[in-house]
């Protein structure tokens, strides 16, 4: 630790002068784009519409009370749809990010330029929101369940692979080191040393992005995906809030069950 003398005598400091001028600069950086960040908000926003605000909040949920239940049955199907989005979009996506993220981990990864283009692959795939995704394939193959699946996958492997060379890159090498010695291959040694490992990381990251995806599904449907979020932009569009409150309720009731699945998977395998 560096040592500054005061009156002849020696008192220990946690950083050097210089480091920590320059931890002070940093702050002052931040709070600087913070305010910046405020104003250009401050400058695009129409305060005066804040003022009722709590008014037109109590009024859209006085519209929106009591549901419409008649309209239950005819939500199921899209509920349905939804389901297998999230479900079909991640496995596929846990599908490329599983190879990917042996590619993209420093120990597991035969060359360098195979690490780089992996870690390519999913920093980009992390880069795009799912919503976007959505956009780009409601245009490219058209509006339906494909887009939306295809979108959850394509936002799945970035999410997947990052986590799973993570704990790739963080197992114990004493297994690998006793599996190597008796002269096995890559293969094997990746069978049999490193699979061990990772497998439960493995299932809580595919169960914890299924759980995540099933939320991101119902607002596919906005842009033309598919599944629920579908007949909840035209409930929207018609202002017909009190189905607007059933697909609310639905969406909530299946959150509930992909976290009490995700619970229940996740304490069979870790």
């Amino acid at each position: 630790m560096p040592v500054e003398i005061v009156n002849k005598t020696p008192v220990w400091q946690r950083r050097e002068p210089l480091q920590q001028r320059l931890i002070w600069c940093g702050y002052f950086l931040a709070l600087m784009l913070f305010l910046l960040c405020w104003k250009i908000i401050s400058d695009n926003t129409i305060w005066e519409f804040l003022t009722d605000a709590h008014l037109q909040a109590a009024s859209l949920i006085g519209r929106m009370i009591p549901p419409d239940w008649s309209i239950t049955g005819s939500l199921l199907l899209p509920l349905w749809d939804t389901l297998n989005i999230a479900t079909v979009g991640t496995a596929l996506g846990v599908l490329i990010a599983f190879p990917l993220a042996f590619l993209a981990a420093r120990n597991t990864s035969p060359h360098p330029s195979l690490r780089a283009f992996a870690l390519a692959v999913i920093v980009s795939s992390r880069s795009i929101n799912a919503l976007i995704w959505a956009i780009l394939l409601v245009t490219i193959v058209g509006p339906g369940l494909l887009a939306g699946m295809i979108a959850i996958a394509l936002r799945s492997i970035g999410f997947v692979g990052k986590l799973l060379y993570e704990a790739i890159e963080e197992i114990h090498p004493t297994p690998v080191e006793a599996v190597t010695s008796t002269g096995a291959g890559r293969m094997q040694v990746l069978a049999y040393s490193v699979m061990p490992q990772i497998m439960p990381a493995f299932a809580g990251i595919t169960v914890y992005r299924w759980d995540i995806n099933i939320r991101e599904s119902t607002v596919l449907g906005l842009v033309g995906a598919g599944g629920i979020g579908l007949q909840m932009n035209a409930a929207i569009n018609n202002l017909a809030w009190g189905q607007v409150a059933t697909v609310f309720v639905l969406i909530f009731a299946t959150v509930i069950f992909s976290e009490w699945v995700s619970a229940k998977v996740r304490h069979a395998v870790i």
